[in-house]
């Protein structure tokens, strides 16, 4: 809506509903990364502090509760935060007021004590991403099982291996499916040591926990521990304002599982092709201006997320160079970009877990594209088994000139070699059959699907 007064577009009237991100709008990853589920988060932060403190004696378990339940009360208006947030550069001071006065004149006192923006806000940030990763986790587990059964169905399912774009030798579907899941099951080891790993953030002003010193703690590692299981969430040895590796694991941990499911997509994507048709997705979308065609949607939005995701992630790397005791800027930067990431890696598991569950295999067509090349596709066996009965060179010259006439004869090698009077006694039918030339195809399947 534009203002015909100012001329220019008037202040959005709803938050970010994902209107140009369709690879994560409407997801569970999106709810739990919405601006509802940051203020959820930055008010558990908060009241778990004070119980923190109260735990250790350090502010009455009456203050606890009357903040517990006020941050629970759901009266905060996060518009009205996102306005004020310009003044200081940062959502916990204009919260840290209305939460005070919710609590009351008696308790109120007790929000916030000791703490600095930054630590509530890092442990809200590690609060939305341990929440986002339960779900992501949940999504590569439905994926990795989607994926075990395609490789075990098709273990023996012969079909063309390219590299470089073009037909290389043999292959299955097994193998390429146990590939995939093998991608996925790195990713979710990666994506469970993040998980565990994310800490609570208390350090106050410059990382010196003094404050709380000042208010009565004894043992800031004590009061850390008590912080961290109030929240659920690991107890950092030191503050780490500056320090910001849980936020690169995070960034590398996610831009991984971007790309390790972007292998998948761009796999279906190409293998999917009208001229290829070796798999299809279960649930195609539609053309505005095509009635036949069913797109590879899913594929299409794991692909885009892959693509976004190594960016995204290097923003947050260059944040390491955090200045001083406290950054200006470098913290500051990590917000969106940290929570982009978490969307779209979100997004794109859940959408990877569909796509390994409903997609369809068509053998035939793999079939059927094993004899594009007339053959040639089991020329290294060809070689290996002429050699001990031509001779080396000679076995090379003769698939060489076979080869080219294959091609301009539009004739398939199993034919032209049968004319090949040296060649009267050898099983062309075994050697020219590209299903019987799949190596260890089945036995690496297997061993792959061996891991848990």
């Amino acid at each position: 809506m534009t203002s015909p007064a100012a001329g220019r577009p008037a202040p959005p009237q709803d938050g970010d509903t994902g209107l140009l991100a369709p690879g994560w709008a409407g997801t569970a990853a999106a709810a739990a990364t919405g601006d509802t589920a940051y203020l959820r988060a930055l008010l558990d932060a908060e009241a778990a502090l004070t119980r923190a403190l109260a735990a250790l004696g350090l502010a009455p378990a009456a203050a606890a509760a009357a903040v517990t339940q006020a941050a629970g009360s759901g009266r905060f208006d996060v518009r009205s935060l996102t306005e004020r947030a310009r003044g200081g550069g940062n959502p916990v001071i204009p919260l840290v007021a209305d939460l005070t006065k919710a609590a009351g004149e008696e308790h109120g006192p007790y929000v916030h004590r000791g703490a600095t923006s930054q630590d509530i806000m890092d442990t809200a940030t590690m609060l939305v991403a341990a929440r986002t990763l339960d779900l992501v986790l949940d999504d590569l587990g439905r994926t990795e099982r989607a994926l075990a059964r395609l490789a075990a169905d098709h273990r023996d399912t012969p079909m063309p291996g390219r590299t470089l774009t073009q037909h290389a030798v043999p292959t299955t579907f097994g193998l390429k499916a146990a590939g995939w899941r093998s991608l996925v099951l790195d990713a979710r080891d990666r994506v469970r040591r993040v998980r565990d790993a994310l800490p609570v953030q208390l350090g106050g002003a410059a990382g010196t926990l003094a404050a709380f010193r000042a208010y009565g703690a004894g043992d800031p590692h004590q009061l850390i521990r008590a912080y961290a299981r109030e929240l659920g969430l690991a107890a950092p040895p030191l503050p780490w304002h500056t320090l910001r590796t849980p936020v690169a694991d995070l960034a590398g941990g996610l831009a991984f599982t971007a790309g390790a499911l972007g292998k998948l997509a761009v796999d279906v994507l190409t293998s999917s092709r009208t001229e290829t048709g070796e798999v299809s997705e279960g649930s195609g979308g539609g053309s505005s201006a095509m009635p036949h065609k069913a797109n590879p949607v899913r594929s299409t939005l794991v692909a885009a997320a892959a693509r976004r995701a190594p960016q995204l992630a290097a923003t947050l790397y260059g944040s390491l160079a955090a200045e001083d005791e406290r950054p200006a800027g470098a913290w500051h930067a990590e917000w969106e970009p940290l929570r982009d990431l978490l969307r779209l890696v979100g997004g794109a598991a859940a959408d990877a877990a569909g796509l390994a569950e409903e997609l369809r295999v068509h053998p035939a067509a793999m079939r059927r594209n094993l004899g594009i090349t007339r053959g040639l596709i089991v020329s290294e066996r060809l070689s290996a088994a002429l050699t001990p009965v031509l001779g080396r060179a000679p076995a090379k010259e003769l698939l060489t000139e076979l080869a080219r006439r294959a091609h301009d004869e539009d004739r398939p090698l199993r034919e032209l070699l049968a004319e090949v009077a040296e060649l009267k006694e050898v099983d062309l039918d075994d050697l020219t059959d590209p299903a019987r030339y799949t190596g260890f195809a089945g036995a690496l399947t297997d061993q792959a699907l061996e891991r848990r």
